[in-house]
C-alpha cells in the first residue's frame, strides 16, 4: 500500500470533479455533433437524372420533357416527377424550368394564340421569350430558371436548377 492517504475531503473533491466532467461531456457531445455532423454528411444534390428523350429528337422548338427522381425527406422517400422545356440553340441543349417567377404557375410554350413563339403563364398572363427572359410589362419579375444539362449514351440528363445564364 501507498503511504499517500486520501482524505475524505480529497475523495469528495475528486468524485465531484469526475461526476461534473461526465455531466459536462454528456451535455457538450450532442451540441458538438449537431455542429459537425452536417459537414460530414454526403451531399445528394446535383445528381443528373436521365430522361427518355434522345438528343437526336431535340430541335430548336421547345418540347416538354418529364423526368422522375427519388427525393429523400428525413426518413421518407418519394418519387417526384418534374418537367423541363428542352430545345437546341446551335449545338447547345437548353433546358428551362416551367415554373413562372410571378406566382409559381406552370408556363407553356405557345400557350397563348395571341403571342406565338413565347412561353405563356395562364395564371396572370405572364410571358417569356424563348431563352426564358421575362417580357417587360408582364407580371414575372425575373427570367425562368435553367437546368444543368448533359448528354449520356444519346439521351438527355437533367441536373439541378440554376439561375438563367442565357439572359
Amino acid at each position: 500500500m501507498s503511504n499517500n492517504k486520501v482524505s475524505r475531503r480529497q475523495f469528495l473533491s475528486y468524485t465531484l470533479t469526475g461526476v461534473g466532467g461526465f455531466m459536462a461531456a454528456g451535455m457538450l457531445m450532442p451540441m458538438a455533433r449537431f455542429a459537425i455532423d452536417p459537414v460530414l454528411q454526403k451531399k445528394a444534390g446535383g445528381n443528373f437524372v436521365q430522361t427518355d428523350k434522345k438528343v437526336s429528337e431535340i430541335t430548336d422548338v421547345p418540347v416538354r420533357v418529364d423526368f422522375t427522381f427519388e427525393q429523400v425527406d428525413a426518413w421518407y422517400k418519394s418519387d417526384v416527377t418534374n418537367t423541363a422545356w428542352v430545345y437546341k440553340e446551335g449545338d447547345q441543349i437548353i433546358a428551362l424550368s416551367p415554373v413562372c417567377k410571378h406566382l409559381g404557375c406552370t408556363v407553356n410554350w405557345d400557350g397563348d394564340p395571341a403571342h406565338k413563339n413565347q412561353f405563356y403563364c395562364p395564371c396572370h398572363g405572364g410571358r417569356y421569350e424563348k431563352n426564358g427572359k421575362n417580357i417587360p410589362k408582364t407580371p414575372p419579375l425575373g427570367p425562368l430558371d435553367q437546368y444543368e444539362v448533359r448528354e449520356k449514351d444519346g439521351f438527355i440528363e437533367i441536373g439541378k436548377a440554376i439561375p438563367n445564364t442565357l439572359v
